[in-house]
């Protein structure tokens, strides 16, 4: 595996329902395991790739990110594209190595790590079964450079964001939502009160999200 990861993996011998989960900036790939038990009723298998780039914390402690910040301008595209190939690296191996049933792959991106998400199943949607961004963005550059494709037409998204954050205003989260609007995805939008973090009613939605419009709808021929 190229990338350093935590899993999360049900008893039984599979396959199981996947969710791809990346964290945010300064963080690390144990950010968002907590999440696992409550996902789908503990029975998803849960995978935390860690990004590649050194977020520096306090003297002798690090956190992690997928691209440099740039000071809230597009990422660079080439520090971009890199995090991007890993990641596709990393979900190829990971697809070999672990029980995923590949017709309930979720990709889960909280800030940073939401961008990247956006990257992953909107580029290939045919890939995934649904997509969540929390307290992230849909960057104009990015949602300029998407091609538009049939399997974005009912593709299930969820995007969810804190109308006090203070790392990434709620505004950026509305211009996803008008981003993506003209794919026709199935979006679910919703905003909380709370800041840059997933509280408890963002987790419970979170949760019937999941289970009602995207693992449970998926039935077997």
């Amino acid at each position: 595996m190229n990338l350093l990861h935590a899993a999360y993996v049900p008893a039984g011998d599979g396959p199981f329902p996947t969710i791809l989960a990346l964290h945010g900036w300064g963080a690390s790939a144990h950010d968002l395991l907590g999440l696992a038990p409550l996902l789908y009723d503990g029975q998803a298998l849960v995978l935390c790739p860690q990004g590649s780039v050194e977020v520096p914390i306090t003297p002798g402690m690090h956190g992690y990110g997928w691209f440099p910040i740039t000071g809230g301008a597009p990422p660079d595209p080439e520090e971009f594209a890199r995090a991007a190939a890993a990641l596709r690296i990393f979900l190829d191996a990971a697809l070999e190595r672990y029980a995923v049933d590949p017709r309930k792959l979720v990709v889960l991106g909280f800030s940073q790590g939401g961008v990247m998400a956006y990257d992953l199943a909107l580029r290939d949607p045919s890939r995934f079964a649904g997509l969540a961004a929390l307290s992230s963005w849909l960057t104009v550059s990015l949602a300029s450079e998407l091609p538009k494709l049939p399997e974005h037409a009912g593709f299930p998204v969820l995007v969810m964001h804190g109308t006090e954050d203070p790392m990434i205003d709620v505004a950026r989260a509305r211009e996803s939502r008008e981003s993506l609007r003209p794919l026709g995805v199935a979006l679910t939008y919703r905003e909380y009160a709370m800041g840059h973090t997933i509280g408890p009613e963002a987790t419970r939605d979170l949760v019937t999200w999941l289970r009602d419009k995207v693992i449970s709808p998926i039935q077997l021929v």
